[in-house]
């Protein structure tokens, strides 16, 4: 049974940071992309970022670019989103979903694994 299961959401100030991480079981993460998603309340579902397979190629929403980063390490079958300089805009529930895909990532694709969201609030 593949399972993802996302952690080190929390309360943090505006201007502070977060590492997510994303925890694969079930599967080998090396052949899959990875990606963020976001939602926060009353508010449609929003990409953030994806990996491709290897970690070779990165996209990012622009809403999050130079403050996101994205990275995964295959051997600990982890994935991670780094969060820096956080608002309150990125407040939200936080989702990493993996899709079979090799050598490259898009982010608004459909994909076949999903996590159950950690949930990330940042005060002002």
């Amino acid at each position: 049974q593949v399972q993802l299961v996302e952690s080190g959401g929390g309360l943090v100030q505006f201007g502070g940071s977060l590492k997510l991480s994303c925890v694969a079981s079930g599967l080998t993460l090396d052949n899959y992309a990875i990606a963020w998603f976001r939602q926060a309340p009353g508010k449609e579902r929003e990409g953030v970022t994806c990996i491709d397979n290897i970690g070779d190629s990165t996209m990012y929403a622009d809403s999050v670019k130079g403050r996101f980063t994205i990275s995964r390490d295959n051997a600990k079958n982890t994935a991670y989103l780094q969060m820096n300089s956080l608002t309150p805009e990125d407040t939200a529930v936080y989702y990493c979903a993996a899709t079979r895909l090799l050598d490259l990532c898009v982010i608004n694709m459909e994909y076949d694994y999903w996590g159950q969201g950690t949930p990330v609030t940042v005060s002002s």
